[in-house]
């Protein structure tokens, strides 16, 4: 931990930010993600549907591909929300793919924290989710 002082719930609070730019128009299903880096930078994303499906993004990559844009490649935690027409009922964990972008730029013990229905929060390392990944 790097003593940022950020908290869960701040994160997921800023996830849930994200959550409001959510371009999904075929799911109605919006998520949100506030990806911590390492020097205490915050990089939001939110899922960004097209109608070819392929070229879609999860809010998790929006994140993480902003940031790598930017330069940074260290990073502490992620939080993601996420729910039908934007109201949060259950935990958003992330998806497959999400998972071995986080692999390609995180370690094991990367931080991701899921909001859930009012203030219920989940925290998870990548090693848990993606278990005997591969990369470099």
């Amino acid at each position: 931990m790097s003593g940022l002082n950020i908290k869960n719930k701040e994160l997921v609070d800023m996830a849930k930010e994200a959550m409001k730019n959510s371009y999904s128009p075929y799911s109605d299903f919006k998520v949100g993600a506030a990806l911590l880096s390492k020097d205490g930078k915050i990089y939001t994303g939110c899922n960004i549907e097209n109608v070819a499906f392929g070229p879609s993004n999860c809010a998790e990559r929006t994140a993480i591909f902003k940031a790598v844009s930017e330069g940074v490649l260290d990073f502490e935690a992620i939080a993601i929300v996420g729910g039908k027409s934007g109201i949060i009922e259950d935990f958003c964990p992330p998806c497959g793919v999400c998972r071995q972008v986080m692999s390609e730029f995180c370690e094991s013990d990367f931080r991701i924290i899921l909001g859930g229905k009012g203030d219920e929060i989940k925290e998870f390392c990548l090693g848990e989710l993606l278990p005997e990944s591969f990369g470099l």
